[in-house]
């Protein structure tokens, strides 16, 4: 009897780990036509001219991302309505044109000698990184809320 019960404790251990597991598709490489209409419209307004080196999506439980890398290094990343979400550039500014103007007035003031080389828009927090690696998170209101 207790080799029984040890049995069924045992294969009920290993059966929960593999229903727990999230099913998810993984990411894939896509071609730039399967982007959202607004990825491709962002892509042909600010970065045009930029060849594609790679456009992937990423499938989770309950949502898409995309991710688009151009040959020169620069990255931009998608949800799944095809906004922008985050951008890194590595030599050259994120194009100024995405860039909230509150955003641009606050770091022209404060480091005008300064490029803006990454943005990311997440929960409401929208946080730049500056060529000089200083890092700064604004607020729904465009409000400095943490400088690193």
């Amino acid at each position: 009897m207790y080799r029984i019960i040890t049995a069924i404790i045992t294969m009920l251990a290993l059966a929960v780990p593999l229903k727990a597991a999230p099913v998810t598709g993984g990411e894939k490489a896509i071609s730039e036509g399967q982007l959202p209409a607004a990825a491709r419209q962002t892509i042909s307004a600010h970065f045009a001219g930029r060849k594609i080196a790679l456009a992937k999506m990423e499938t989770e439980l309950f949502s898409k991302t995309y991710s688009v890398i151009f040959t020169n290094g620069e990255k931009i990343e998608f949800d799944g309505h095809g906004r922008w979400t985050e951008i890194k550039c590595k030599r050259t500014a994120v194009p100024a044109t995405l860039i909230p103007p509150q955003i641009t007035r606050y770091i022209r003031a404060n480091y005008p000698e300064c490029k803006i080389l990454e943005i990311e828009k997440d929960d409401g927090e929208t946080e730049v990184t500056l060529s000089n690696h200083i890092e700064v998170t604004f607020n729904q209101r465009y409000e400095v809320i943490d400088i690193e």
